[in-house]
C-alpha cells in the first residue's frame, strides 16, 4: 500500500499548552516541525490531521498550509492567494469565510488582509468559471485563514470549522465564564489525572461552577474523544475530504469510548455552592452523556471530606478583581489550603488561580507551578502531593514569677487566673479567652488570649492617678505579662481604651499595614486586628451567644443586625442556615464579614450581605425571618442622613421594626453592651420577653457580669 501524502499543517491552542500537543501530534502519526507560544507546526498524512480533530483535548484548530510566501504589502497576499488551485478545495457552489491573524507584522488591518484572500478567491472563480461561490461568515462550508508572521504569510484551510475546545456539550457556563474545554482538561492533566489512574481513587471538584474540570477527568478517563459530541468540522465541506477514512477513525473512537465505559470507575464529584451553577453543571453532563458517572451536588467548602483514601482535587475557585474583593478571595484559597491539608494529606491536588499570590496563601508548598493563559489573562496552576501536617496546636506553658519579676501581686494573679480559665478552656478546645479583667484595681487593664497572641488593654487612668505612676506601672505589667506567660513582644499587643463617643468604638484608629491575624472559635475561624481598631473584630464575651446561633440555625432563615465583622452570620452558616443576611451600614465591616465567611469556604447566593442603615433597611424589607440577632451600638450617628442612634431611647422602635420581620414561631435574640441598659417594659406586654443575660456570659467573664445584656424575644402567639 502507497504511504499517505505528506503535508504541513499548523495547530493553534492556547499559550501554555503546546507541549501537550505536541504529544499529541506524535501520537496521532505527525512529526513536529516546531514549536511558537500558541501554536505548533507539524508534518502528517490527512489521517493525522482527522485524528487530531477527533481526539485533541488541548488544541483550537488544524490549519492544512496550501500556500507560505513572504508579505510585503496587502497586495502581495492577493497575488500568492490568487495563485493557488482553488477548484481543489471548492467549488463555485461552496460558501466560505476568511479569517486573518496578524502577529508582529508592518500590516496593521486584519479584516483588510481578509479581504485580499477573499477577493482572490472571488477573481480567481469568476476567470476559471465564471461564476463566484458565496461568502458565508456564520457556518461556511469551508473557512480560509491567513496567519502572518513577522511579515511571513501562511495561507491555510481551517479543517476544524469552529474551535476545537468546543465538544458540544456545554450550553451555557453560569453567572461566571467557564474554563474552555481544552484549558479544563489542560489542567487535570497537569494535575496528574489520566486514564490509567486507579478506579479506587476520586476526582474532586468542590468549586465546580459549570462542571467542566469534572467532564473533561471522565472524558481523560473513558478515553472518549472530546470531538465525538461534535456535529460539524471544517473539513466536511472540503472537496479533499475522505468520507471513508473519516469514518474509520470516528468507529475507531466509538470502541475506545465503549471499553472505557465497561471498566470500573472512580468516583468523580463536584459541589457548588450556588444552585444555579449545579443546574447548568448537571444539564451539561447529561448532554456529555455522563450522568451515571459524575456527580454534581450543592453543597458549602466548609463542609468537604474526602470521600476515599486516595484521589485528585482539582479546581478552579472564583477569583475577585477589584481590590476589596481580592482580599476576599485570598481568604477563600486559604481556606482551601487549610481544608487540602486537614482533610486531603496525600491527595493530588490541582489549583488553577489568575494571581500568583494565591498560590502562597494556601500555605502549600506547590511541586509545579504552570503557567498558562485562560484568554489573554496569565494565569497559574499549582500543583502537587498534599503534604502531611504535622504541626501541633499552640501551647501556652506559665511559669511562676521570680522574686525579681516586676509587679508581683499582678504576676501571681495572671498565673492564678491562667491555672483555672487556661485549663477551662483548654478542655472546653476554646483558644480565644479573657485572662484578666481589672482584678486588682492598681492594674487597670484586661489580657485577652487570641491562640499564641495577647492583647493587653490599658483602661484610661482617672484623673486623680499621677499620669507619671501609672505609666511606670504599665511598664511593669508588660514585663510581668512577658516574664509569666513566655510571650515574645512580636506577639504582644497594646491598646489604650477610654470612654468613646459616637461610631468612635467602629472607626479605625490610624493607618497601619492592616494585619490580620486568624483564630478559631470552635468550628469556625476568625480574622482579627489588633492595631487598627479599638476592638478586634470578634468580641469574645458573646461566644455562648454565637454558640447558640449555631445550634439554632440549622434550615432557618438568618437575620444579622449591626453585623460589625459577621461573626455572627459565620456561626449561623456554619450550622446550616438555609440562608442569611446580614446588615451593617460600615462597607469595611461587610468586607470583613465576607472575608470572615470565605475563610471558612461558606459562600453563594444563599449569603446576602448588605450596606444600608439598619432601622432604615428594615423599614423597607418584607422578608421573613426565623432567627435574628440584634447586637447595636450604644450610641451612632450618621452623617449623610443626619440621623442619631441611642440604644436606650431607640431599642423598642429597633425590636418592634425586626418583629414585623420575624416568622410566627421565629426567634430574635437582642443583645447590648450599654452597662446602664434597661429593656422597656412595654416589649414585654407585645412580645414574649426572656431575660438570658447570665446563660449569654463565659466563664471567662463571670467577674464582670455586666458585660452585657442578652433577651430572648418571641412573637405572644408562639
Amino acid at each position: 500500500m502507497p504511504e499517505s501524502p505528506q503535508s504541513n499543517f499548523t495547530l493553534t491552542c492556547a499559550a501554555g499548552l503546546e507541549s501537550l500537543c505536541s504529544q499529541e501530534i506524535t501520537a496521532c502519526g505527525g512529526s513536529v516541525i516546531s514549536a511558537a507560544r500558541g501554536l505548533v507546526r507539524l508534518k502528517g498524512c490527512i489521517e493525522t490531521a482527522y485524528r487530531l480533530c477527533l481526539f485533541s483535548r488541548f488544541a483550537s484548530r488544524i490549519l492544512l498550509e496550501l500556500s507560505e510566501f513572504p508579505v510585503t504589502d496587502e497586495r502581495s497576499i492577493y497575488k500568492n492567494a490568487w495563485k493557488i488551485d482553488w477548484a481543489r478545495h471548492m467549488g463555485v457552489e461552496t460558501t466560505f469565510a476568511v479569517d486573518c491573524r496578524l502577529s508582529h507584522s508592518t500590516l496593521s488591518h486584519s479584516g483588510y488582509a481578509a479581504l485580499m484572500v477573499k477577493d482572490a478567491i472571488v477573481d480567481w472563480f469568476r476567470e476559471k468559471f465564471g461564476k463566484r461561490p458565496s461568502v458565508d461568515t456564520g457556518r461556511p462550508d469551508i473557512r480560509v485563514r491567513l496567519n502572518v508572521h513577522e511579515d511571513q504569510g501562511v495561507l491555510c484551510l481551517d479543517l476544524s470549522g469552529e474551535s476545537l475546545h468546543r465538544r458540544g456539550y456545554r450550553d451555557a457556563g453560569g453567572a461566571v465564564a467557564p474554563l474552555k474545554e481544552s484549558l479544563a482538561a489542560a489542567i487535570n492533566v497537569f494535575s496528574g489525572w489520566n486514564k490509567d489512574v486507579p478506579p479506587d481513587t476520586s476526582f474532586v471538584d468542590p468549586m465546580c461552577g459549570s462542571g467542566t474540570l469534572l467532564i473533561e477527568a471522565a472524558l481523560v478517563y473513558g478515553d472518549s474523544a472530546p470531538g465525538l459530541s461534535r456535529t460539524y468540522f471544517g473539513f466536511q465541506g472540503w472537496k479533499g475530504h475522505n468520507e471513508g477514512l473519516w469514518s474509520r477513525i470516528v468507529d475507531e473512537a466509538v470502541d475506545r469510548e465503549g471499553k472505557g465505559l465497561q471498566k470500573k470507575w472512580p468516583l468523580i464529584a463536584g459541589y457548588d455552592a450556588d444552585p444555579e451553577n449545579v443546574a447548568i453543571a448537571k444539564k451539561n453532563i447529561e448532554q456529555a452523556g455522563l450522568s451515571e458517572l459524575v456527580t454534581v451536588k450543592k453543597a458549602q467548602l466548609a463542609h468537604l471530606r474526602r470521600p476515599t483514601r486516595d484521589g485528585f482535587l482539582v479546581t478552579n475557585p472564583p477569583y475577585g478583581q477589584r481590590l476589596l474583593e481580592k482580599q476576599e478571595s485570598a481568604r477563600l484559597f486559604q481556606c482551601l489550603g487549610r481544608i487540602l491539608k486537614e482533610e486531603f494529606p496525600g491527595w493530588r491536588a490541582g489549583v488553577f488561580a489568575s494571581d500568583p499570590e494565591m498560590g502562597d496563601r494556601m500555605g502549600i508548598r506547590w511541586e509545579q507551578k504552570v503557567h498558562l493563559y485562560n484568554g489573554p489573562i496569565r494565569c497559574y496552576l499549582f500543583s502537587g502531593t498534599v503534604p502531611e501536617t504535622s504541626s501541633k496546636p499552640f501551647k501556652w506553658q506559665p511559669v511562676a514569677p521570680s522574686p525579681d519579676t516586676p509587679a508581683q501581686a499582678f504576676a501571681n494573679r495572671l498565673r492564678k487566673n491562667f491555672k483555672k480559665n487556661g485549663k477551662r478552656a483548654a478542655k472546653e478546645g476554646i483558644t480565644c479567652f479573657r485572662l484578666y479583667d481589672r482584678d486588682i484595681p492598681e492594674y487597670n487593664v484586661a489580657v485577652d488570649i487570641y491562640e499564641k497572641r495577647v492583647l493587653v488593654q490599658e483602661y484610661a487612668p482617672p484623673a486623680s492617678v499621677d499620669a507619671q505612676a501609672a505609666s511606670e506601672r504599665f511598664r511593669q505589667v508588660l514585663a510581668a505579662l512577658r516574664h509569666v506567660l513566655g510571650v515574645s513582644r512580636d506577639r504582644l499587643f497594646i491598646k489604650q481604651r477610654k470612654r468613646q463617643k459616637g461610631r468612635q468604638q467602629y472607626q479605625k484608629k490610624k493607618k497601619s499595614g492592616g494585619r490580620m491575624y486568624v483564630v478559631r472559635e470552635g468550628k469556625c475561624y476568625f480574622l482579627v486586628n489588633f492595631t487598627d481598631y479599638l476592638d478586634t473584630g470578634l468580641f469574645l464575651d458573646h461566644r455562648l451567644t454565637r454558640e447558640r446561633i449555631g445550634r439554632e440555625a440549622a434550615g432557618k432563615r438568618f437575620l444579622n443586625l449591626y453585623a460589625y465583622t459577621g461573626s455572627a452570620t459565620v456561626h449561623a452558616a456554619m450550622g446550616g442556615a438555609e440562608l442569611t443576611t446580614t446588615v451593617d451600614l460600615s462597607a469595611s465591616y461587610l468586607s470583613w464579614a465576607r472575608q470572615n465567611m470565605n475563610l471558612n469556604g461558606l459562600g453563594g447566593p444563599a449569603h446576602e450581605f448588605i450596606k444600608a442603615d439598619c432601622m432604615e433597611w428594615l423599614k423597607g424589607c418584607s422578608r421573613q425571618y426565623d432567627l435574628v440577632f440584634i447586637d447595636p451600638p450604644t450610641f451612632s450617628n450618621t452623617k449623610k442622613q443626619g440621623r442619631v442612634f441611642d440604644v436606650q431611647k431607640d431599642h423598642p422602635a429597633l425590636v418592634d421594626l425586626a418583629m414585623k420581620r420575624l416568622a410566627p414561631r421565629g426567634l430574635l435574640l437582642f443583645s447590648c453592651n450599654y452597662r446602664r441598659f434597661k429593656l422597656d417594659t412595654s416589649l414585654e406586654k407585645r412580645y414574649q420577653v426572656k431575660d438570658i443575660t447570665r446563660a449569654t456570659i463565659p466563664f471567662d467573664f463571670e467577674r464582670n457580669p455586666r458585660i452585657h445584656r442578652c433577651y430572648e424575644i418571641r412573637h405572644l402567639t408562639a
